[in-house]
């Protein structure tokens, strides 16, 4: 059966890059720009809440955050309320806050997470396309650093991770060099140049290790400043020239029913473009060793973003041009797939978290995930739950096959039994 098309959420009035969710809050983080100094459309950081009405999720705008002529590029968040966002050649550290409505005027208790009382909505705020300001004034926003993090001529902050305590940031960008900042205070305590040529993707692991992959056809585990290991994901399909593909994403994903193993998963994409264009391909790779496990080639849409489920059961897929995918981890099987969900290329992609709140806007579904593109469109694809028999009818039809067996033995071999 094929997917139903994926539902619109919201439309920004600019090109969306990057996408995130609270992992406790009903609250999507939505963030772009189009280059306000040289083309006069505004960038920002766009709060959304999520909520089910009618049985559909649906997403109202919260707050618009301006970042002036600034465009967030890529994002990261940590401690429930901050935001590493980078913004071209630099990394803004913003604390957020979320209210709710009566607050304002009220002299009531604050709790830790800058809510206040119970919030109360009579119904949906409708994102309107061009809408940009605060519905309710429940967000508020603050500037707490700023740090160049990128120092090339055309320079541009492309990744940016926080570790598992939020003690550690990790930038990377276009001089290829990768920059370790300790957090809150954000003094830069490493910087080593980890690729020739710039770094495409970061990713975090166990004992801060840290996987880098780049436009010089490399993916690297580094320890510090020292290099642990390359990989090498094509060792086993000698017909894959060396630099025929390059690595467009790394993510780790917990191993489903384990959550003390880690995966790595990548992305390799070819390096050309051709008349014919060759399969993307999918890697997972041992959390440890970091030997491959499993190659699976993914299509033949160049893959431009890659998303990890929180369980590490599903992996989800933007392509340049436009579509959306979303994979098994364990056999890297497609389960879903809209061809050109997005009239251009998919910039990010987010599972919505499967926190409580999480559970309650899945709605009996078992994964929803987020895109978000050039066209300036937040979409919503859902994962119908598979079917699966009750124990007990397993049970019944074993039992049916069992005595229709001994059956057709008897009416073939009579006193056989």
């Amino acid at each position: 059966m094929a997917p139903r098309r994926p539902a619109e959420l919201y439309r920004a009035p600019f090109p969306l890059y990057t996408v995130r969710l609270h992992p406790r809050r009903p609250l999507a983080i939505t963030a772009g720009g189009g280059g306000a100094a040289k083309t006069g459309i505004r960038n920002g950081v766009h709060f959304l809440q999520l909520e089910q009405i009618g049985g559909q999720l649906s997403a109202s705008l919260l707050h618009s955050h301006d970042t002036k002529t600034r465009a967030t590029m890529t994002m990261a968040l940590a401690h429930d309320n901050i935001i590493a966002a980078g913004q071209d050649a630099s990394c803004h550290i913003l604390r957020f806050s979320l209210q709710a409505p009566e607050a304002k005027s009220s002299s009531g208790g604050q709790n830790g997470s800058g809510e206040k009382g119970a919030r109360k909505r009579k119904g949906p705020s409708p994102v309107r396309q061009g809408d940009t300001q605060s519905q309710t004034s429940e967000v508020t926003v603050e500037s707490l650093h700023s740090v160049q993090t990128d120092f090339s001529p055309d320079a541009l902050q492309k990744a940016v991770h926080f570790n598992a305590d939020c003690s550690l940031l990790v930038t990377g960008g276009a001089d290829g060099f990768l920059r370790l900042w300790e957090f809150p205070s954000m003094k830069k305590t490493l910087e080593f140049k980890a690729h020739d040529g710039e770094i495409e993707d970061i990713a975090l692991g166990p004992d801060n290790k840290v996987v880098t992959a780049g436009w010089d056809f490399q993916c690297c585990v580094w320890q510090q400043d020292q290099l642990v290991t390359g990989l090498h994901w094509n060792e086993n399909l000698p017909g894959i020239p060396d630099k025929a593909y390059r690595y467009q994403a790394c993510r780790f994903g917990t191993v489903e029913d384990n959550a003390g193993l880690l995966r790595l998963y990548t992305v390799q994409v070819p390096h050309k473009r051709e008349r014919r264009p060759p399969p993307c391909y999918l890697t997972k790779w041992d959390g440890k060793s970091f030997l491959p496990l499993l190659t699976r080639p993914c299509g033949s849409e160049v893959i431009s973003c890659l998303s990890i489920s929180d369980s590490g059961t599903f992996l989800g897929l933007g392509t340049v041009t436009g579509s959306v995918a979303i994979h098994i981890a364990f056999t890297l099987q497609r389960l879903y797939y809209v061809k050109e969900a997005h009239g251009i290329v998919v910039t990010d992609v987010a599972f919505v978290p499967e926190s409580q709140r999480g559970r309650e806007l899945l709605a009996g579904n078992e994964a929803a995930l987020l895109s978000v593109a050039v066209d300036s469109r937040c979409k919503l694809h859902l994962l119908p739950s598979r079917r699966s028999l009750p124990v007990w009818l397993l049970l019944l039809l074993c039992a049916g096959l069992i005595v229709a067996t001994i059956l057709l033995l008897q009416l073939a071999f009579p006193g056989l039994l």
